[in-house]
Formats: C-alpha cells, sequence, structure tokens
C-alpha cells in the first residue's frame, strides 16, 4: 500500500501497470458482490452442454466447442492452471485426439490462448487466429497494437485483473501460430457451417465466430456479468462502435461471450 492510501500493482505480459485506490468503507459493499461474483463464478468452473456448443468455464473464462457429427472444434482455450480441468471436460464431452479439428482463437490475451501449445502437442491440432494478434501469443505481449491508456477500463476489470495476483493462472508458453484467418476463411473444410467475423474494439485481431444457427462466440468484445452485455475492457472505442453496427447487421440470435453468461441480440440491440 502507498502513502496516498491507494495500491499499484506491476505484471509482466499482461496489464503492465495499473493503479487501485482503496475504497471507502461506505462503497465496501459494492466491492463485496464484486468479489462474490469472482469467487462464485471464476474459482469454480462449468460446462454447460446444448446440441451444438459446449460452454467450458474454468476460472471466469469461457471455451467454447462446437459440434458437427464426430468433429469438434474448439473456441479459445483458457489459461495453464486449468488445463487438467479443460482435458477432463473435453473428453466428457466426446472431443478426444483425432476429432478435435481446429482451435480457434477469438483474440490474444493469454486467459484464451493459455493451453494452446498443450493442444496442439496433444490433439495433433492447428491453432488459428487473426493477424492482428499474433505478436501477443508470439512474443507473450498482451499490449501489442493496443493504446498505452485503453479508451475504457471499468472498476470490474481491474477488480478481475487483481483477483488473478491471488490465483495464480500458470505460466504462458509463447507460440505461432499454424494459420491466420479472416472473414474469408472458409469452416466447411473441417465440415462445419461457421464464418468469421471481424470485430475489432477489445483488440485490433479480435474475431467472432457466427454458425449457422445464429450463435455468436464474440470473445472478449463483450462481456455479460450481471445480466446484461457490457464492454469491460475496449482498447479502441471507435473500433468497436463500428463491429457493433457490423453485427447490427447480421443474423445473430444468441451471443457466447468470452466472460459471462449468453444474452440475445435484442438485448445487444437494447443496449448499444
Amino acid at each position: 500500500m502507498n502513502r496516498d492510501n491507494s495500491y499499484t500493482f506491476t505484471r509482466t505480459g499482461s496489464l503492465d501497470k495499473f493503479h487501485i485506490t482503496r475504497p471507502p468503507l461506505h462503497i465496501s459493499y459494492y466491492w463485496l458482490v464484486i468479489f462474490g461474483f469472482l469467487i462464485g463464478n471464476i474459482i469454480y468452473g462449468q460446462t454447460n452442454m446444448n446440441n451444438l456448443i459446449t460452454t467450458i468455464n474454468f476460472g471466469g473464462v469461457n471455451c467454447y466447442l462446437l459440434q458437427s457429427n464426430t468433429s469438434y472444434i474448439l473456441i479459445d482455450n483458457g489459461y495453464p492452471a486449468k488445463r487438467a480441468y479443460l482435458e477432463k471436460e473435453l473428453e466428457r464431452a466426446g472431443c478426444v485426439p483425432g476429432n478435435l479439428k481446429l482451435v480457434v482463437l477469438t483474440h490474444g490475451d493469454h486467459d484464451h490462448a493459455g493451453n494452446s501449445i498443450f493442444l496442439r502437442d496433444k490433439y495433433s491440432v492447428k491453432i488459428a487466429m487473426h493477424s492482428d494478434d499474433s505478436v501477443m501469443v508470439e512474443k507473450g505481449d498482451m499490449n501489442w497494437k493496443r493504446k498505452d491508456k485503453p479508451d475504457k477500463f471499468s472498476i470490474m476489470f481491474r477488480a478481475m485483473s487483481l483477483m488473478s495476483f491471488f490465483f495464480k493462472p500458470g505460466k504462458f508458453e509463447t507460440f505461432i501460430p499454424d494459420l491466420f484467418i479472416d472473414e474469408r476463411f472458409d469452416f466447411a473444410t473441417y465440415g462445419f457451417e461457421a464464418k468469421i467475423i471481424h470485430i475489432p474494439g477489445h483488440s485490433k485481431g479480435s474475431i467472432g465466430i457466427l454458425t449457422g444457427d445464429g450463435s455468436f462466440v464474440c470473445g472478449d468484445f463483450l462481456y455479460n456479468l450481471f445480466g446484461k452485455p457490457c464492454q469491460e475492457f475496449c482498447d479502441n472505442l471507435e473500433d468497436f462502435k463500428a463491429s457493433s453496427e457490423k453485427l447490427k447487421s447480421l443474423k445473430v440470435n444468441t451471443f457466447y461471450p468470452g466472460h459471462g453468461k449468453p444474452f440475445t441480440m435484442e438485448q445487444f440491440l437494447k443496449k448499444y
């Protein structure tokens, strides 16, 4: 704690530095709610399944497993500390070496890409992402192509970052992606009806995956932590607004965010 009654944390490979002023007692309940959410939903993961998408939540980060007949595509893969849990949930869903066809990263942040090397080695699968975020995973630099000061950096995001100091995510292994993908990418090669939507805002290389039934896995472009969509960390608001307008023209039924629960297109339109 500093003399000015505040806390300063420094971390390599993530947010270089952020500053949190200690809250006065009259807003302590607000922080209690935040940490209650974090403990209940981040420390303890859960897996939810429907006919096409399996949601794997391990540590507050959602990964999504798409299934087509006996083939699978994994979207994002969490951080290394939960590797055993990820492996167990993949097996429980029927995803084993041989039928995992591709791993797609919605962006380069380490909480979404932390098990990439493990998956590539064990499942003999290729790792795909947008080229604009590649240096994040190649050099471990999550600030790549981001502003020195993001346009939006919410209290909730700061709290989530703070919690990671107490619940270690594990060491991130840098890697070179096997495929660079954009909106021209054809999922039909892997037996899936889906397409890539480039949605910069959270990062320059953020992408979403829109399936044929209108399910849209949006990574950290949007969160849903308290029952409605929100953006907790936005590097570039102009990019975010342009991406939001693009999404309004698409046939999206349900959004599947990187953090929090799914929400509907109606909820998105009401907010944005």
